[in-house]
This record gives C-alpha cells, sequence and structure tokens, in this order.
C-alpha cells in the first residue's frame, strides 16, 4: 500500500520553493547594488545566519567533523565555488533585466543534470531520457535563433548548479543543510570581503552611501539581511525534504522557475515574442517527458523505502 504523503512536509517543500521562487523581487528591491556587492553580502550575511543557528540546534561536532575530512571539505569548497558562479549569474541577470533566463535555466537543469551522469558517471540514457534532451537542445536552439545567441545565462545556470548537485551527490549522506551551508560561505568570506573591498574601493558600493533615512535604509537593511532568507529557505527546504518521496520533491522544483517565469512576463514585464514562447513551450514538453521517465522509473523500485530515499538538491 502506498504510504500517506506526509502534509507536514509538503507545506515545507513548497514553501521553500515559493520563496526561491520571490528570489527576483528580493534581489531587484536591492538595486541601485550591482551583482558582485549583492552577491558578496549574501554570502557574508548568510553565514552570519548560520553562526548564528549552529549552537541552538548543537552542530558545531558536525562542522568539525566535516572539516577535519579533507575529501568532504575538498568538495564542498569546489561546490561553495561553484555555487558563488550560480548565485552570480542570476543576481546579474536579475538586475540586468533577463529573469526570464533564470527560469529557463532551472527548468533544463534537470535535463543537464541527466547528461552529466551519462558524461561523468557513464549511465545509460533511458529512451524517455533521450527524447528529453533531444528536445531540450531543440529548445535551446530556436531560443539563440529568437534571442540573436546562445541564451548563456540559462546555460550557465543550468551547467553550474548541475555541477553544484554533482560534487554535492557524494558527501549528502554526511553533510547536512544547515553544515553544508555553514561551511560553504566559510569558504567564500575570504572572496566575498575580497569583494566587498573592490567595490569600496572602486566608489560603487551602495550600503549606508545613501544614509539611513527613507529608502536608504530600507536598502541597507535589505542588503545586510539577504541571509536571512537565503538560510531560511534552505533550512524549511531540509524539513520537507526528510518528509517528503524524492519524485514528490522532483515536482515541488518546479514552482521556483513558474514563479520566476510569471514574475518575468507580467510582473517585470520582459517581452517575450513569439521565438521565445515556442523555445519555452519546447523546454515544457521536454520536462513532461523526463518527469514521466522518473515516475516511471521508480515505480519499478520493489523497496518503496528505496524509491522514496534522497532529496532533490535546494535551488539557489
Amino acid at each position: 500500500m502506498t504510504p500517506a504523503l506526509d502534509r507536514r512536509g509538503l507545506l515545507y517543500g513548497a514553501s521553500a520553493y515559493f520563496i526561491w521562487g520571490l528570489f527576483p523581487i528580493f534581489m531587484a528591491a536591492l538595486e541601485p547594488a550591482g551583482a558582485f556587492e549583492i552577491v558578496a553580502w549574501r554570502s557574508v550575511s548568510s553565514l552570519v545566519v548560520c553562526l548564528a543557528i549552529v549552537p541552538f540546534v548543537r552542530g558545531w561536532a558536525r562542522i568539525v567533523s566535516v572539516v577535519r575530512d579533507r575529501r568532504v571539505m575538498a568538495r564542498l569548497a569546489v561546490a561553495s565555488l561553484v555555487i558563488a558562479v550560480n548565485w552570480g549569474v542570476m543576481v546579474y541577470a536579475v538586475v540586468t533585466d533577463r529573469v526570464a533566463q533564470t527560469s529557463l535555466g532551472y527548468y533544463i537543469n534537470p535535463l543537464i543534470t541527466v547528461a552529466l551522469g551519462v558524461v561523468l558517471l557513464g549511465e545509460r540514457l533511458r529512451r524517455l531520457q533521450v527524447v528529453a534532451i533531444g528536445v531540450a537542445a531543440l529548445a535551446v536552439a530556436v531560443l539563440a535563433v529568437e534571442m540573436g545567441g546562445l541564451p548563456w545565462i540559462s546555460l550557465a545556470l543550468a551547467f553550474s548548479f548541475a555541477i553544484y548537485s554533482f560534487v554535492k551527490k557524494d558527501v549528502g549522506h554526511r553533510v547536512d543543510a544547515l553544515t553544508g551551508l555553514t561551511v560553504e560561505t566559510a569558504v567564500q568570506l575570504p572572496l566575498a570581503i575580497g569583494v566587498l573591498a573592490w567595490v569600496g574601493v572602486s566608489g560603487q558600493a551602495t550600503l549606508f552611501a545613501r544614509g539611513a533615512e527613507g529608502l536608504g535604509g530600507w536598502h541597507d537593511a535589505l542588503l545586510l539581511t539577504t541571509g536571512t532568507w537565503t538560510a531560511g529557505a534552505l533550512l524549511v527546504f531540509a524539513a520537507g525534504a526528510r518528509r517528503l518521496p524524492l519524485n514528490v520533491s522532483g515536482l515541488l522544483q518546479y514552482i521556483a522557475p513558474t514563479m520566476t517565469f510569471a514574475l518575468a512576463v507580467w510582473y517585470f514585464h520582459e517581452p517575450m515574442p513569439a521565438g521565445r514562447w515556442a523555445g519555452f513551450a519546447l523546454v515544457w514538453v521536454a520536462l513532461v517527458i523526463i518527469t514521466i521517465d522518473s515516475w516511471r522509473a521508480r515505480s519499478r523500485v520493489r523497496d518503496p523505502l528505496a524509491a522514496q530515499s534522497g532529496a532533490v538538491t535546494e535551488p539557489v
């Protein structure tokens, strides 16, 4: 008999992806800060929030254990650099009015992940996976023609997050969400400080640049608390992922890019010519195919606990 779906887990999971779906609005509210300043403060603020939470969940022992394991630390260091690139590209897309391209990136991410499994792990593609990747490749070609070049923002987001997921795959069972984010943002800290110093020296810093009154105060508060909604959404996601089967988590992950796409069209009013709609439509067809294949593959697993194990890696 199929086990009942955990309603609390479903609420946690959906809430996390809903928060991630609102990220473009949060990031747009940080203007006139540039992408480098936003990403640097996001990293620093996330680390501060994590360090504030760790004592309350008695997480220092887990962090020390990870730091002492050179293999795990090496993977987390690579993951931290890759996700920093991912964050940077996403923020750059938002502040340059290319929000639709971010949604496309996270739509095609599952397909890129499958392709990386073939290239890096020697996995064999099932028939529907081949069809889905082919349709996605056609979609990218259509969008490239319509845009006059490859949608590099979308591809950079998809590949960087797929690599991030691949790097963390082998350590996922040893590193919980809070420990992982703490270590990754700690690795990013020297780079973040360097970026903030460069932004300040070049005269591009916006923090405290407009005084504490009016919009300047709101801007400074938002910039300094970016880590609150970053870490908060991740912890809510982790709570949901522990309670949900993988196939449900896999469907929930489409909430964020769907919200982002809706925001791009109806909130940010980005142009969507017919060719761009056609490209997105092909991506959606590919996602339907890959989702059907995923459900069919898991339905063949005899052990229901095995079919429910694992969790979708969190988006940015």
